[in-house]
């Protein structure tokens, strides 16, 4: 009995070990919530800073501040370029830092936190991936593999967002 359970223990403390979306789906061109949660630090030692690196395509995207954490966007020039109410939006998000302002701050290991941003989904359903950053006073995790054929269960995955088509408007007589 305890060599079947063994194998369920290890998935559940794996699945414990990653950074995650609270709702990994939003819908196709709508507003959504972006809530990346961060479960543990480094081998024991607590997590000072995460940097989220902003999917292509997706739009507008604003961090929500942290008490205690100082908060830092880099914006790049789009490859193609939007209209937002009525403006040309020719620059976006591209990367959100959180720094912890001290080390009372800083995120230790046996608590978990969520770093949120809102964005608005891009038009064209499919998946996405959040890179995210992790750094530790000692050490550090870089949540960026995506999982391939090769990689089917990376040891440090990409954050993955799922973007679903849209409803369809209703027809207004």
């Amino acid at each position: 009995m305890k060599l079947l359970a063994l194998p369920l223990l290890l998935a559940a403390l794996g699945a414990q070990a990653h950074v995650v979306l609270d709702a990994p789906e939003a819908e196709a061109g709508k507003s959504f919530r972006a809530a990346l949660r961060v479960s543990h630090g480094c081998d024991g030692a607590p997590t000072r800073q995460v940097i989220v690196t902003v999917p292509e395509g997706l739009r507008g995207a604003k961090p929500q501040p942290k008490p205690g954490w100082t908060l830092q966007v880099t914006k790049a020039p789009l490859k193609a370029p939007y209209e937002s109410h009525g403006k040309p939006v020719l620059e976006d998000t591209v990367e959100v830092r959180w720094t912890a302002n001290t080390e009372a701050d800083q995120l230790q290991d046996a608590w978990f936190d969520e770093f949120v941003l809102r964005a608005t989904a891009p038009a064209q359903a499919g998946v996405y991936w959040f890179k995210v950053r992790q750094l530790c006073t000692q050490g550090e995790w870089n949540w960026a593999e995506i999982p391939s054929s090769e990689s089917p269960a990376p040891r440090a995955p990409a954050v993955k967002l799922t973007i679903k088509p849209g409803a369809p408007a209703a027809h207004v007589h």
